[in-house]
């Protein structure tokens, strides 16, 4: 193509969607930085950013520097970033005991939020219209229409096939065989909906949102009710075959322990979620103990409440070791409500992982709390459907010309 010629529609199309997309990953980026990596002209840029932006889908502003060096002559760059209304997603969290919904905008931001108690594991039908009057009121409360919607994203407690849709109930969900959620929540929600495991949809809310922002490689566990592992390799999301990757909650991980739902003996699971802790340290003192509990004992310096974070955080560790050998990531994030435990529960796991990785791929893991907290399921979620977002816009403006 000449200098001269101006680019065809599918690749003026392309061009949108790649700028939009790396946008979406790494905001807040000058002209100069996005042609680079983009490997676009300046005139190219300029124009697309102008585009974008009289649609409403970007933002371009100047930021005056936050460090001590002195300031460059001259203006600060304009750095561009999405517009955060340019679309929405709804996240849906589908806990062992809970259902969340969430109305995020396209930088992260929760709008609107709903939350109720719910037993999801045997009972799929009355979660699903949980899910519905959450997210009816989420949507109202954030004032957005269903029209400005991508989508909905649903983490669930169980692994789920991509390929299928169904899940992968047997022994952590056993109300949910043979049901298809996305077929069952489209009806009632009136938008498209992806499931996808609640692990991996907070791998995906601290990678785009979070503290995992701009790594490529990492690894989330989640504990909570239940154990699970989200994988971001090479930046975007890993479920294996049929969706089961991750699933170390259900590895054993202590010689002849207790009986795990699934059926195994001496899973991690049986040791490192929030009840097990509460329960392991309730019986030591004889009295019905929740979480909660706990750690306004480990914030009193109970000895025995730190005993049962600390051998709950050698025996994560012991399983994140042998992760950190076959993956090698950058980042190991722990979420989920044993997270609040903090130091006390990272610091036997750092221990474990350089004790029992191999010393390079341990002293390339950091091992960090997560930083969404409660919500990086459902903003994970949300994320999920954010990520068609550039598509999604960069269609909008190709059906406009």
């Amino acid at each position: 193509m000449s200098l001269n010629e101006s680019p065809t529609p599918s690749v003026r199309h392309a061009n949108r969607v790649r700028m939009l997309q790396a946008l979406l990953r790494y905001p807040a980026r000058s002209r100069a930085d996005l042609g680079r990596s983009l490997g676009l002209s300046r005139a190219t840029v300029t124009a697309l950013l102008n585009e974008l932006e009289l649609a409403g889908m970007v933002e371009q502003q100047r930021h005056d520097s936050d460090d001590e060096r002195p300031p460059a002559i001259g203006r600060p760059p304009l750095q561009v970033s999405l517009a955060p209304s340019a679309a929405y997603a709804v996240g849906l969290d589908f806990g062992h005991r809970h259902v969340r919904s969430a109305v995020c905008d396209l930088g992260g931001r929760i709008l609107a939020d709903q939350w109720a108690s719910n037993n999801t594991d045997m009972d799929p039908g009355s979660t699903f219209d949980l899910a519905q009057r959450l997210t009816t009121a989420a949507l109202a409360d954030a004032g957005v229409l269903r029209s400005h919607v991508v989508g909905a994203g649903v983490g669930l407690a169980a692994p789920v096939d991509a390929a299928t849709g169904f899940v992968h109930a047997e022994g952590i969900l056993p109300g949910w065989d043979g049901v298809n959620p996305a077929a069952e929540l489209e009806k009632r929600l009136g938008m498209e909906v992806q499931i996808v495991n609640d692990a991996n949809a907070g791998a995906m809310g601290e990678h785009l949102f979070g503290v995992g922002r701009g790594v490529s490689d990492m690894v989330y566990l989640q504990l909570s009710g239940g154990v699970g592992l989200g994988l971001i390799l090479n930046g975007e999301s890993y479920g294996g075959v049929t969706g089961v990757a991750g699933e170390v909650g259900h590895t054993p991980i202590v010689e002849d322990g207790l009986i795990c739902r699934c059926g195994n003996r001496g899973c991690l699971e049986t040791v490192a979620t929030s009840h097990a802790v509460s329960d392991l340290l309730g019986r030591s003192r004889g009295e019905t103990m929740t979480f909660a509990h706990v750690l306004q004992l480990l914030q009193d310096g109970d000895r025995g409440a730190r005993r049962a974070v600390v051998d709950t955080g050698a025996a994560v560790g012991r399983s994140i070791a042998g992760i950190v050998n076959l993956i090698n990531p950058e980042l190991v994030i722990i979420g989920g409500e044993l997270a609040a435990a903090g130091e006390t529960l990272l610091e036997p796991i750092r221990e474990a992982v350089d004790r029992r990785s191999v010393p390079a791929a341990a002293k390339a893991a950091r091992v960090v709390r997560g930083t969404l907290g409660e919500h990086a399921e459902v903003l994970g979620a949300a994320a999920v459907q954010l990520t068609r977002a550039p598509e999604a816009l960069a269609g909008r403006l190709a059906n406009i010309a």
